[in-house]
């Protein structure tokens, strides 16, 4: 059976700039687990019985990072779904973006994780370290780009 997850990449533009600018002007949530190997992850999480994938996302993002649903908008026409194995099981997450609607909103990390970093692309993809992950934030990045 493939274990399934969901989560956002949540993101913020830091100010208002010109389409050709767009690139650096956003950056990134990553939440560093307090178990294991102390990896960087945007919030995501098991989907429970009776959930479906967006509300397990929502759900997730509000226990792992205290943001709730109204705090940020889901943004049409980027979703991406990622397949690997985990302890030699099949696992798929997906992943919509989200844009953070108050920069300053306060992130509230659960027990789950001892850290958060709002991040330029770049950095982003160093701390993720899978090439699945980093190839997610790139293709991110270009959708963001391509709709300033």
């Amino acid at each position: 059976m493939t274990l399934r997850a969901c989560g956002l990449i949540i993101f913020r533009k830091l100010h208002e700039v010109s389409a050709a600018a767009v690139g650096d002007n956003i950056e990134y949530l990553l939440l560093q687990t307090s178990y294991g190997t102390h990896h960087w992850t945007p919030p995501k999480g098991h989907v429970d019985p009776g959930e479906d994938d967006l509300q397990t996302a929502l759900r997730e993002t509000q226990e792992e990072a205290g943001l709730d649903a109204s705090q940020f908008t889901i943004l049409e026409g980027f979703k991406k779904e990622l397949n690997y194995t985990v302890k030699g099981k099949p696992k798929t997450v997906i992943y919509w973006l989200a844009k953070m609607k108050d920069n300053s909103a306060e992130i509230r990390l659960s027990s789950e994780h001892q850290a958060f970093r709002w991040l330029a692309l770049n950095e982003a993809c160093k701390l993720a370290g899978y090439k699945d992950m980093q190839t997610t934030f790139r293709e991110a990045q270009q959708f963001l780009c391509s709709q300033a």
